[in-house]
């Protein structure tokens, strides 16, 4: 029996179909994914140099630590001396909510803002410091905000539910 030139119409069509299918999803994941991985590691060097803070003080190597935080002998912190770093991050800190607690001593939020990231550091029980790390410089200082300037409510939502995807990687 002779197939005539109509008989193979559509015959390629289901494979062709699939073949599109299956690139237009593995681009989507690969998007998705790829926007994820951005967005958890976004602040990955901020967050290197805090825990680089936090170990040091946890070792007491407060040199190191004023060091990392941005103070050098060549470029010292106007208005935060060294002996003002102690009263804050020392073991006999005079600050009223109380002196580091070492168990407790570590990163718990991060979140880039603008040219800066805002880092909340869990000292002690009652003590919560917000860190500002500006990107340019990578120094640490005392955040002059206590959320990001200048973000726009969806960023907001977004922190507030795929940043606890984050949290581990404190």
């Amino acid at each position: 029996m002779r197939r005539s030139y109509l008989d193979q119409y559509g015959e390629g069509e289901e494979n062709r179909n699939r073949l599109i299918f299956r690139s237009i999803l593995a681009v989507v994941v690969l998007s998705l994914t790829s926007s994820l991985l951005w967005y958890l590691l976004q602040n990955h060097h901020q967050e290197s140099l805090v825990r680089d803070f936090v170990a040091s003080i946890k070792t007491g190597d407060f040199k190191t630590a004023y060091r990392v935080w941005g103070c050098t002998e060549q470029k010292p912190c106007t208005g935060y001396d060294f002996n003002k770093f102690l009263t804050d991050w020392g073991p006999k800190s005079t600050v009223p909510t109380g002196a580091p607690h070492l168990s407790v001593l570590g990163l718990t939020d991060s979140q880039s803002c603008n040219n800066g990231v805002l880092l909340t550091l869990a000292v002690n029980q009652n003590r919560v410091e917000k860190l500002w790390v500006d990107k340019s410089a990578d120094e640490i200082n005392f955040s002059p905000y206590p959320i990001c300037p200048h973000k726009n409510p969806y960023a907001i939502m977004l922190h507030r539910t795929i940043g606890k995807l984050r949290k581990p990687l404190l």
